[in-house]
């Protein structure tokens, strides 16, 4: 009886204390991967070379984990700066990941207006789920609108939603996560021309795809570009970098919690750009394995297979099949992405990572058994 009373004591005062928007979320949830073949989560599936691990093994022995990191990362800016070409004229922001960099802008812009209205994030559905998310966290109002069918671009009702709307941030994927592809340039540049607040253009994947808005950070006033060092085969580092006007990334540093970035990512990820090299070689392995696994794909006739700029492939399957399948390939031991539950443009569609390519045969045989 006193078990029962507590959990219900419990459960109103989390209804008192607890804002309504955030009791009505679910928590983002990583499925255990233990065992399978893992090709859900858009990581380099390439280890480093024997010699490369020995290096930096040796690195880590002089590291002093009893002393602060250094709070600005400056030495690692440097070497971001010159791996990333990071024009003259923009200024660096580190975060924990690029989901830290979108809390702190979050955090900075989240404000009512004169009307005491929250304002308005915008971004297009589908997108990365962070962007609602974080919005949702900081008590902003999240907007999104809906891409073609061919999951296209639909800037003329972009452009209207930023009128109506008058959206504090934009953010814009490019390539687009979790449709891997890119939208037209021109597009975008319509976009951040009619952006009243700021435009971050999210190049998460910017190893992998043909274009990139680098070159513009610091060019335009309120254009941010945003990156991370994750799919580049440093996901365990937990390290993202926002490029832009020292004017805006000044205000969001003021947000920023004090070393958040630990001494062991610090030193791990100068040490790794040092040898940029065998990154860009497995990068190009990996563009060169995609285009393969999307001609292979593209050979079974009961999927719509999307074209990708990114390290991952979206495809769709025929009507209410999508989680039978993602269940028989686990089944199989092969782990993928099912994003049909999400509905809406993602119903019946599955992502798969691209892999080592004979992550990508066994995916391939396990897909085939499953269509069966």
């Amino acid at each position: 009886m006193k078990e029962n009373k507590s959990q219900k004591n419990i459960a109103e005062s989390i209804k008192q204390w607890v804002r309504p928007e955030i009791r009505a979320l679910s928590a983002y949830h990583v499925p255990p991967a233990a065992d399978y073949v893992k090709l859900d989560a858009m990581e380099n599936p390439y280890h480093w070379p024997e010699a490369m691990v020995d290096e930096w093994l040796g690195l880590v022995k002089e590291i002093e984990l009893n002393r602060y990191p250094d709070p600005s990362a400056s030495a690692l800016k440097d070497s971001l700066r010159k791996s990333m070409s990071v024009p003259d004229g923009a200024d660096i922001l580190l975060g924990n990941g690029s989901d830290e960099l979108i809390q702190m802008m979050l955090m900075a812009l989240a404000r009512k207006d004169s009307k005491g209205q929250a304002q308005t994030v915008l971004s297009v559905e589908p997108s990365f789920v962070m962007y609602d998310m974080v919005a949702t966290y900081t008590g902003m109002n999240y907007v999104s609108v809906p891409l073609n069918d061919d999951f296209s671009l639909d800037v003329n009702a972009f452009l209207k939603a930023i009128e109506q709307h008058t959206p504090a941030m934009i953010f814009i994927a490019y390539p687009n996560n979790p449709t891997g592809n890119l939208f037209e340039r021109t597009d975008l540049q319509k976009i951040i021309d009619a952006a009243p607040g700021v435009i971050v253009i999210d190049e998460a994947y910017h190893a992998f795809a043909d274009d990139r808005f680098k070159n513009e950070a610091g060019q335009v006033d309120n254009l941010l570009v945003m990156r991370t060092v994750s799919k580049m085969g440093l996901a365990g580092l937990r390290l993202g970098l926002l490029a832009g006007k020292s004017e805006w990334l000044n205000e969001f540093d003021k947000v920023r919690l004090p070393y958040n970035l630990n001494v062991l990512t610090q030193v791990t990820a100068q040490f790794a750009l040092k040898h940029q090299a065998i990154l860009d070689e497995q990068t190009a392995q990996i563009c060169q394995t995609r285009e393969k696994l999307i001609s292979e794909l593209s050979k079974i006739k009961s999927l719509q297979v999307y074209p990708s700029q990114a390290n991952f492939i979206l495809f769709r399957t025929e009507k209410n099949r999508a989680t039978t399948i993602f269940e028989s390939l686990k089944t199989s031991g092969v782990l993928i992405k099912n994003l049909s539950p999400a509905g809406g443009a993602l119903a019946d569609c599955l992502r798969v990572t691209v892999g080592m390519p004979d992550e990508n045969d066994i995916f391939l045989d396990a897909l085939k058994q499953a269509l069966q």
